[in-house]
């Protein structure tokens, strides 16, 4: 079992950043670890305890090459379109643009996926991504506790067509989220600047 940081549950909670310049390349990562923090997020909750998640979890040299290249590729139109950024902006941009840029080469990428039977519905959707987040977030949260960092990312969707035929992920399953992991280039990270919580709460309606 691995060895925890020494975190209590805010810490934990206020502390797990989206990691991309600070995810170590070179450090190997063990499958066991990953499958450790998939156990822990396999307990998150999903609609009527139904548990369709799937997780697929690339160690191939040349799978995890093509998943970035697609990534990539994604990557570079959405940053063409995103409008002129202040100084945090433009500190994220340069984040992400690293991410993308390296993508293929994070020892570890964590696809996490949902079976749905079919085309997702036409309408409100958070009945199925609501199955699958939850435990998305855990295994960063659980990834966290032991020293290795993730990203929250979804533009390998533009690709999820290619990259599902890539991984031979059948019909019916749609990917939500894809999380590189790495260990952390050092563990001292801090909770983020946030809106003031009086800016965004609203009781007993709007």
């Amino acid at each position: 079992m691995a060895e925890l940081l020494p975190l209590d549950p805010d810490q934990l909670l206020t502390t797990t950043r989206s990691v991309r310049k600070r995810l170590d390349l070179e450090r190997p990562v063990p499958l066991e670890i990953v499958r450790e923090a998939l156990e822990v997020a396999l307990q998150a909750p999903t609609g009527s305890n139904s548990q369709t998640w799937h997780w697929i979890v690339l160690t191939d040299p040349e799978l995890k090459r093509k998943v970035g290249e697609y990534y990539a590729r994604s990557f570079a139109v959405y940053s063409q379109n995103q409008a002129p950024r202040d100084e945090t902006g433009q500190r994220v941009a340069s984040s992400a643009q690293y991410l993308a840029d390296v993508m293929g080469e994070v020892p570890v990428l964590v696809i996490g996926a949902i079976y749905t039977g079919g085309d997702l519905p036409a309408g409100n959707q958070s009945g199925v991504w609501g199955s699958l987040l939850p435990g998305a977030w855990s295994l960063s949260l659980a990834l966290r506790a032991r020293g290795l960092g993730s990203a929250w990312t979804t533009l390998h969707l533009a690709y999820e067509k290619e990259i599902a035929e890539l991984l031979g992920i059948p019909k019916g399953i749609h990917q939500g989220v894809l999380l590189p992991v790495a260990y952390t280039v050092g563990t001292d990270f801090k909770p983020a600047g946030r809106k003031p919580l009086d800016d965004v709460l609203h009781i007993d309606g709007w």
